[in-house]
């Protein structure tokens, strides 16, 4: 809802919204029913986005991007994407669904471990409902983008507000966030150890560096075959398949958190040895 809002309210017919190839469904959607121009430019790929602006005759330009990709794990080269969107008069809305919570030293996501001023992204989204555990969403912007949403966003404007209790839990949840640093620690100790066992193991892991751990199987039967049996041992991971995937990319999504342990991390790399 809140991707949708920031679509429909800042995109429109003659304007252009460019989105990376591999971009969260929501903002997919989210640019369809904006009535603007839909661009999907190379995944990750500054210079395929680069041209696609310069070739662009829209009024208004928004680009759009995922800071963590959620069925790949990898991150946006969201430092080259704010040099590119200044050069070519473009707006930046980034989605840190994935990152917020989890990267940078605080928790701040993906800008803070990159260094980015939040000035240099007008517009940055966050879910409750991925590493805080609650649910709704929220948008950091500066005043002018923020009245606009509360005075032009539909989905804001008619859409009930959360609940009490939810509001406590997430506030309960923000304090876990400032005074617990030691569980993104924990977390970044865990992805290191299942990537080094999984590399000793042979197992085709994408690259990511972050909870999202995709190993790519292929054939979407096998991938539910090995799902299944994980699941009898104990451990829930997803097979992902198309359409949400390429198709020929089936593939598990393996998800780390903080509450895993060292122990539970070794059994899923011991059954995942076994079974390939």
């Amino acid at each position: 809802m809140a991707n949708l809002a920031v679509a429909t309210t800042f995109a429109g017919r003659g304007d252009g919204v460019f989105l990376d190839r591999l971009a969260h469904a929501s903002l997919i959607d989210a640019a369809r029913l904006s009535g603007g121009k839909l661009h999907r430019y190379q995944h990750a790929d500054h210079e395929s986005l680069a041209l696609g602006l310069k070739n662009s005759t829209a009024k208004m330009k928004l680009v759009v991007t995922d800071s963590v990709f959620s069925m790949d794990g990898d991150k946006a080269p969201v430092i080259e994407l704010v040099t590119v969107c200044k050069q070519n008069d473009a707006v930046l809305a980034v989605d840190d669904a994935h990152g917020f919570a989890v990267l940078g030293k605080n928790g701040g996501g993906l800008l803070e471990e990159k260094n980015i001023p939040a000035k240099d992204v007008p517009i940055l989204v966050a879910t409750f409902g991925k590493a805080l555990g609650t649910s709704g969403a929220f948008i950091a912007a500066d005043k002018i983008i923020i009245e606009t949403l509360i005075q032009f966003a539909r989905t804001y404007i008619y859409t009930t507000a959360l609940a009490p209790a939810i509001t406590g839990a997430t506030i309960a949840s923000l304090d876990v966030l400032e005074n617990e640093s030691w569980r993104r620690e924990t977390l970044n100790t865990l992805i290191k150890h299942f990537r080094s066992g999984a590399s000793d193991l042979g197992l085709n892991i994408l690259s990511s560096d972050t909870a999202i751990q995709p190993l790519m199987i292929g054939n979407s039967d096998n991938a539910v075959r090995i799902s299944n049996k994980l699941f009898d041992e104990g451990l829930l991971v997803s097979a992902i398949r198309p359409p949400t995937v390429p198709d020929g990319s089936a593939r598990l999504r393996i998800t780390l958190t903080a509450a895993h342990t060292k122990e539970q991390v070794d059994h899923l790399l011991e059954v995942l040895g076994k079974l390939l």
